[in-house]
C-alpha cells in the first residue's frame, strides 16, 4: 500500500451491465485511475440489487437495457435500501424519457456510452462527492425541456381503457388481482381480463415488466 492509499479512501464502484466486453473496458479505465476501486460486477438487474446490498459501494455504474428488471427498477431498489449510494446511469440510449425516468428512480448521473474516459470519470467523481452530474449531453436536453413551451400533458398510456389505467395504477402500487377486485368492487374475472389486455396492449411478458413501465410513467404512488 503506497502514501496516497494509507490516507485516501478508493471510491468503490459497482459495474452492471450484461456486455462483458463493456464491463472489461470499465474496469481497464476505472483501474487506471488511483482513486477508483472495481468493488463489483453485476450482469443483470436482479444482481446489481443483490451486490449492491452487499458489496455497499459508493456509486453504481447502472447500464438501463438488461435482463429481468432494467436498470431504472434496479436503481429504484438499490436507494430504497441504501440511499447515499450514488447511482451513474450509462446506456446507449439518450431519449429524453430514459433520463426522466432515471433521475425519477434516483439516479444522480447519466452518461451515454459513447462518452469518452474523462467524461465518464468526471460525472463519477461528481456523483461520489454527492453531487447531480447529467453530462454536457443530457444537460443541453433538460435545458431545452424545461426552457420549451410545454403541450397539454398527455394521457398516460392512451391505448390503455380508464378502467385497465386504474388496475395497472394499482398493480404499481403492489396490489394482487384479488385485492384489485375488492379496491375497484370487480369480479376476479374481471381483473384477470384486465390484466391480460394491460399486457397485450402494452406488449409486456408478466406481471413484473408492466410494473415497471407503470412506474417509469409516474404511475403507481401512494396517494397523500
Amino acid at each position: 500500500m503506497n502514501q496516497q492509499d494509507a490516507f485516501t479512501e478508493k471510491t468503490r464502484v459497482l459495474i452492471a451491465d450484461d456486455h462483458a466486453l463493456f464491463r472489461y473496458g470499465l474496469k481497464a479505465m476505472l483501474r487506471s485511475e488511483q482513486d477508483f476501486e472495481v468493488a463489483g460486477e453485476a450482469e443483470t438487474g436482479e444482481e446489481a440489487v443483490e451486490l449492491a446490498a452487499e458489496l455497499k459501494p459508493h456509486v453504481v455504474l447502472m447500464d438501463i437495457q438488461m435482463p429481468g428488471i432494467n436498470g431504472i427498477e434496479a436503481t429504484r431498489r438499490i436507494l430504497e435500501l441504501n440511499p447515499d449510494i450514488g447511482i451513474v446511469v450509462v446506456t446507449m440510449f439518450g431519449e429524453d424519457d430514459s433520463v426522466f425516468a432515471a433521475m425519477r428512480a434516483g439516479a444522480r448521473g447519466y452518461v451515454l456510452k459513447g462518452a469518452d474516459a474523462d467524461e465518464v470519470v468526471k460525472v463519477l467523481r461528481a456523483v461520489a462527492d454527492g453531487e447531480a452530474h447529467f453530462g454536457p449531453d443530457i444537460a443541453r436536453r433538460l435545458m431545452g425541456f424545461f426552457s420549451a413551451p410545454k403541450p397539454a400533458p398527455a394521457e398516460v398510456f392512451p391505448e390503455l381503457t380508464g378502467r385497465e389505467r386504474e388496475v395497472l395504477d394499482l398493480m404499481a402500487r403492489g396490489l394482487a388481482n384479488p385485492e384489485i377486485a375488492r379496491e375497484l368492487s370487480l369480479s376476479h374475472k374481471t381483473v384477470r381480463n384486465n390484466v391480460s389486455n394491460i399486457f397485450l396492449k402494452l406488449q409486456v411478458a408478466d406481471r413484473s415488466q408492466a410494473i415497471v413501465r407503470a412506474r417509469e410513467a409516474g404511475m403507481g404512488r401512494n396517494p397523500a
